[in-house]
């Protein structure tokens, strides 16, 4: 299928932290891209977004300036649902609760064309439960990105009960022309993939620093030094390969019986929810971002990403 020739238009509802780095990647590849959202405030923090993270790709080197003014000009903003009405492909990334995903889709796709493509960016809410609300769920799926999109190339594609094969060749093909690397996730299970083994590793994370073993840097810095950096380049299965299926036999017969078995929110991270400290958007959370630690420890993070990114291309 000739993507640009049957997808022109692509309308993202939500213009927080993923909805704007979601512009910025479709207008790179020369896509018509309107941002929505319905607070001014919110359109306000996206043109910010897009501005901070434009200028973070033009100091690594990973777009020129001239590259960059044209991507800004393949996006527009608006706070009209009506310009659902001419879109071709829609991204939804709105608040995850089921009921505000309900009232959008119940009205978005009413409005698009029944033609358009229609996409939600949930983490981990029920494909077909938000497909409930959605005109002819034969053209929606889920397509779930990481953060932040713009740097992080794995998309996760979602089918729902009632989606098409169509729809989802569409959406990879999609995901293929922009230089992403979609996985099909081909029952709507909670959490899909990525979220479902990213618990799984936050559980044990949790056990170890609750039970005194190590500290919260110290189970961090096994991640960044360690874990991470391997499984940037190999994922699990062929981690076996590699180490032996032997060992890993071996070693699972006894480790699998040591690991956590909760099924309850860890403690350290209901005291700090019940705290109000949520991370960077409050100043406080496992770590200090009062004053302009925050910025500074996103704008780190952000670059950081991008040089994994660029030695791994």
């Amino acid at each position: 299928m000739d993507i640009k020739t049957n997808i022109k238009k692509i309308v993202i509802a939500g213009a927080g932290v993923m909805g704007a780095s979601f512009a910025q990647i479709f207008a790179q590849y020369g896509f018509n891209v309107l941002l929505y959202d319905i607070f001014e405030e919110s359109i306000a923090k996206g043109k910010k977004l897009i501005s901070m993270n434009q200028q973070n790709a033009i100091e690594e080197g990973m777009i020129s300036h001239d590259e960059s003014q044209k991507l800004l000009s393949n996006i527009s903003f608006t706070m009209d649902i009506e310009s659902f009405r001419d879109a071709d492909f829609v991204i939804e990334a709105i608040a995850e609760k089921i009921e505000i995903k309900h009232e959008f889709w119940k009205q978005v796709s009413e409005i698009a064309p029944e033609e358009a493509i229609l996409t939600t960016n949930t983490s981990g809410l029920s494909i077909n439960k938000i497909a409930e609300a959605v005109h002819k769920q034969e053209r929606f799926c889920g397509m779930h990105w990481v953060n932040p999109p713009h740097i992080v190339p794995l998309v996760e594609i979602i089918s729902g009960d009632k989606t098409t094969e169509e729809t989802l060749e569409i959406v990879k093909e999609l995901a293929l022309y922009i230089e992403r690397n979609p996985v099909m996730v081909k029952k709507d299970i909670d959490g899909f993939i990525l979220n479902r083994l990213q618990y799984a590793l936050l559980r044990e994370a949790f056990y170890i620093v609750e039970n005194g073993v190590a500290s919260v840097e110290d189970v961090d810095d096994v991640m960044k030094y360690g874990l991470g950096r391997r499984y940037a380049c190999i994922g699990p299965f062929e981690t076996i390969d590699f180490g032996g299926i032997d060992i890993f036999f071996n070693v699972g017969s006894y480790m699998f019986r040591e690991l956590s078995n909760s099924t309850e929110v860890s403690k350290l991270l209901k005291d700090l929810y019940e705290d109000g400290a949520y991370g960077v958007k409050t100043g406080k959370g496992f770590y200090d971002y009062s004053g302009d630690k925050a910025k500074k420890a996103i704008e780190k993070r952000d670059k950081d990403f991008m040089k994994v990114a660029k030695s791994l291309s």
